[in-house]
C-alpha cells in the first residue's frame, strides 16, 4: 500500500511538471500555429536562472518570483523577431527555426553555467517528508502538487473569466474572426508565446529540487510535453491538464511495473486516442 501511494504522488508530480509545459505549449499551437521545438528549453533557462538565483539570495521563494522572467523576456525577443515572420511559413520552417534554437539556448546555458548538473534546495519548511498511510512522502512534491493545482485554477479562471482570456479563446477559435473584430491579434500572440515560455519556465523552477539541473533536461521533458498536448488538444486548458495527469500516470507506473515498456504505454496511449479522436480528448476542430 506504501509503495501504491508513493506511486501516486511520484505520478501527481511528473503530471503537474508536464501541464506547466504543455498548457503553453497546447495554447501557442491552437491560437498561433506554429510548432516550436524550443519550448523545452525555456523549461531549462528557468531552472538554471532559479539556480543562480537561490545561490545570490538563498531563498527559493525569491528564485520561484523572479527566475521565469528571463525565459519570458527570451520568448519575447524570439516571437518577434524570428517567429513573426514565420507565420505564412509552412510548418517545416517553423520546426527547422526552432529546432536551431534549441542548440542555441543550449549552448548559452553551458556557457554561463557549465555542464555540471546542479541542484537547487527546497526551502526549509518544504524539507522532511511525512508519513501516510505507512508511506513516507516528501513535503516538496505534496506541494508541487499543490502548486500545479493552484495554478491550474488561476489559468483557468484568467482564460474563462477575464477579458483578455476572452480574446485567446476568440483567437483560438478562429483568429481572423477576432482580427475582423478589432482584436490586435500580433499583441495577442505574443502574449500567448512569453505566457507559455513563463509556464515552462516555473515549471524548470519547481522541478529544480526533483530533477536537478542539468543540461538536455529540455529535451527530455519535451517529448512527453508534446505527447500531452497531442493526446489532449490544441488550444484545451482542460485537455493538458488531463492528459498530463494520464500521461504522468501511465510513465510512473509503467516504469514501476513495466520498465521495459513504460515509453511503449505513453505512445499507445497517443494511438488510441488519435484513432478514437483525431483532434485529441478535448482538442477543437476548426472548420
Amino acid at each position: 500500500m506504501d509503495f501504491l501511494i508513493s506511486q501516486l504522488l511520484n505520478s501527481l508530480v511528473f503530471g503537474m511538471l508536464l501541464f506547466m509545459m504543455s498548457a503553453g505549449l497546447s495554447l501557442i499551437f491552437g491560437l498561433m500555429n506554429v510548432v516550436n521545438l524550443a519550448h523545452g528549453s525555456f523549461f531549462m533557462i528557468g531552472s538554471f536562472t532559479a539556480f543562480s538565483l537561490a545561490q545570490w539570495s538563498g531563498n527559493f521563494w525569491i528564485a520561484l518570483a523572479a527566475g521565469w522572467v528571463p525565459a519570458a523576456a527570451a520568448a519575447v525577443l524570439m516571437e518577434r523577431v524570428f517567429i513573426r515572420p514565420m507565420y505564412s511559413r509552412s510548418h517545416l520552417d517553423q520546426v527547422l527555426l526552432t529546432f536551431g534554437f534549441i542548440f542555441v539556448f543550449g549552448d548559452i546555458c553551458k556557457y554561463l553555467w557549465g555542464p555540471d548538473i546542479r541542484n537547487i534546495a527546497p526551502p526549509e519548511a518544504l524539507q522532511g517528508a511525512i508519513m501516510v498511510a505507512g508511506a513516507v512522502l516528501p513535503k516538496y512534491r505534496l506541494f508541487l502538487v499543490a502548486f500545479g493545482v493552484a495554478l491550474a485554477v488561476l489559468l483557468w479562471f484568467f482564460l474563462e473569466r477575464s477579458r483578455v482570456g476572452a480574446m485567446i479563446r476568440a483567437g483560438v477559435d478562429d483568429a481572423a474572426t477576432a482580427a475582423g473584430i478589432g482584436i490586435n491579434v500580433p499583441f495577442l500572440f505574443g502574449c500567448i508565446f512569453a505566457l507559455g515560455a513563463a509556464l515552462a519556465a516555473i515549471g524548470g523552477i519547481v522541478a529544480g529540487p526533483v530533477m536537478g539541473t542539468y543540461l538536455g533536461m529540455d529535451i527530455e521533458i519535451l517529448i512527453p510535453a508534446f505527447i500531452v498536448t497531442v493526446v489532449g488538444g490544441m488550444g484545451s486548458l482542460k485537455g493538458a491538464l488531463v492528459a498530463s495527469l494520464l500521461v504522468g500516470a501511465i510513465d510512473t507506473f509503467g516504469k514501476a511495473y513495466f520498465p521495459d515498456y513504460a515509453l511503449f504505454l505513453i505512445y499507445l496511449l497517443m494511438v488510441v486516442v488519435l484513432l478514437m479522436r483525431p483532434h485529441g480528448l478535448f482538442g477543437m476542430v476548426k472548420g
